[in-house]
């Protein structure tokens, strides 16, 4: 759903701690000061939360394009959806991927920063995922944002919150984007060359300004230094030609990549920021905002949150960096651009199989015969997760994906997603993905608690009764295979998956599931070949979830 049928005549109370906290720090000036009260005008509508056991899932959709917000937990929602579809009577589109959003697994992550970081305020990245349901809940939790574009500004400008929670942390911004961005009055932005400065200075000379320094971003999955960042070398040039202007430049941001493996990256990227904040002191001005970037990712957070705290009160403690004053003390606000952390494992995608063939490429390869008898089904889990495991440790590709070691895919699987629509995080943002299966043979098999493929051991599919024969262990329909996943597209490039293990009963018709697909998938979807992005159906998550109670409270303001 476009944002502006979301967010059109919904507009959310603001933190007003979080509001006056930056507003007073930073020294901005936008908006009015929000109203201390939650409360909802006649012109303001509520958003429904559907009660899954109360109501039934008719398609009811509310008035001004605001769609339905169920109750319920992630394996309930994929299979209320599915029982709406038959993908043997279905009409065009009608048996369509679609992603289920958990909103209560951004509120528990949200919970995790705050405990875990409580001097950075995040700043979500708008570019990671601009759903406009986390956009609205991340506001009602006041959360800043972190915006690289004007369409990214409107957004969130659209939900009612101030521009003075917006950083414009792009770099590099065309001329007609820098004077959008005074009229949208968001006032504060990074740079890192005396042309942006020189733009800056004529289109938007009251910007408070961030110098972006360059940082270590080697052990991260995508590495940002070669666009963007200024060498600590060249930090008093930039600022000289600052003072030159007469630009008011108030701090200093990084980011050490995206999907950052090594929490050392942050504790020498804060060193190098100390740094920077005294080539600031030394060119006349007094830095007052640190900005620590993004790269933080669900499973490594806790580490990296222990070494940048312990990072940022030893080297911003009771720092000062006036210019000349050293009795004048000026707190320091930190913030944060978090995006995949928040998003990444709220959102799994489930595909409908809409073809399949035999993945043997050539005559000889017809005539081998490579499959193993006897292997267990423990032993077929076991390999097909480590098979299937792309990234390791180090975040490097698994000695599995080697030639010599990987078998050949006996079977094509063609699904209605790919790599040029939600699966564009393979090519663009170097992600892995698993395929679990989530039916069967058209029998409902998901268990989000057992590892990829994620079938369970026994599965009493009856016999046909005119088979007149007893089951074949070779037909056993949960005997895993190895396979590839390929996408709906006429383009050879749409591969999803080179080489799973699935089981061999899979049938067109059935529906894999992924997970962990929130972040930088559907933002990022196209329509080629004119296909539709998956639609997505969102959930509070199930009464016995954390967060479920408060996401209802919070999106019901």
């Amino acid at each position: 759903l476009p944002a502006s049928g979301l967010m059109a005549k919904t507009q959310l109370p603001l933190s007003t701690a979080a509001f006056h906290y930056l507003s007073a720090s930073l020294g901005l000036s936008g908006c009015s000061t929000p109203s201390d009260e939650s409360t909802t005008t006649n012109n303001e509508k509520e958003l429904p939360i559907l009660e899954d056991q109360d109501a039934p899932d008719q398609g009811f959709f509310p008035p001004d394009g605001h769609a339905p917000i169920y109750s319920g937990g992630v394996t309930a929602q994929l299979r209320k959806v599915l029982d709406t579809i038959d993908v043997d009577a279905c009409e065009v589109n009608g048996e369509n991927a679609f992603f289920i959003a958990n909103l209560s697994e951004v509120y528990r992550q949200h919970q995790r920063w705050i405990k875990a970081l409580p001097r950075v305020v995040p700043y979500y990245a708008v570019k990671c995922n601009p759903d406009p349901y986390v956009l609205r809940l991340l506001s009602a939790l006041g959360c800043g944002f972190d915006c690289a574009s004007n369409g990214e500004i409107q957004s969130v400008l659209d939900l009612g919150v101030s521009p003075d929670r917006i950083i414009y942390a792009n770099p590099c911004k065309a001329a007609s984007f820098v004077r959008q961005a005074r009229l949208q009055r968001v006032a504060l932005t990074t740079f890192d060359n005396t042309d942006e400065l020189t733009k800056i200075k004529r289109f938007h000379p009251d910007c408070k300004l961030v110098v972006r320094i360059l940082t270590d971003d080697s052990k991260s999955v995508c590495q940002l230094g070669l666009k963007f960042g200024a060498p600590l070398s060249s930090v008093p040039r930039l600022l000289e030609k600052a003072r030159e202007l007469g630009l008011d430049v108030v701090g200093v941001s990084f980011h050490v990549g995206s999907g950052c493996y090594d929490a050392g990256a942050f504790a020498d990227a804060i060193s190098r920021a100390r740094r920077a904040f005294e080539m600031g002191a030394e060119a006349g001005y007094e830095f007052h905002l640190l900005d620590v970037g993004g790269g933080y990712a669900h499973d490594n957070f806790d580490e990296i949150a222990t070494v940048l705290g312990t990072a940022i009160d030893q080297q911003f403690s009771d720092a000062e960096f006036g210019p000349s004053n050293h009795n004048r003390r000026r707190p320091i606000s930190i913030i944060a651009e978090p995006g995949r952390y928040f998003v990444q494992r709220a959102f799994v995608l489930a595909t409908n199989i809409i073809a399949r063939r035999d993945g043997r490429r050539s005559d000889d390869e017809e005539e081998e015969e490579e499959e193993e008898e006897g292997e267990d089904f423990d032993a077929q889990q076991s390999s097909a997760v480590e098979a299937t495991d792309a990234v390791a440790t180090n975040g490097e590709e698994s000695s599995h994906n080697n030639e010599d070691d990987q078998e050949k895919p006996k079977v094509m699987y063609y699904q209605n997603d790919g790599v040029y629509a939600s699966f564009n995080c393979l090519l663009f943002d170097h992600a892995v993905v698993h395929p679990r299966v989530l039916t069967l043979q058209r029998q409902f098999v998901y268990d989000e608690t057992l590892p990829a493929p994620g079938v369970p051991k026994v599965m009493p599919l009856p016999i046909p009764p005119d088979s007149g024969a007893e089951a074949d262990a070779d037909a056993d329909p949960l005997k895993l295979q190895p396979c590839s996943v390929w996408g709906p597209t006429c383009d050879s490039i749409d591969c999803v998956k080179e080489l799973a293990y699935l089981p061999q009963g899979l049938e067109v018709g059935d529906w894999l599931v992924y997970d962990n697909m929130g972040a930088y998938t559907l933002c990022a979807a196209s329509s080629f070949n004119g296909l539709r992005p998956s639609e997505v159906r969102y959930s509070v998550g199930g009464e016995e979830e954390v967060g479920a109670r408060e996401v209802r409270e919070l999106l019901a303001r």
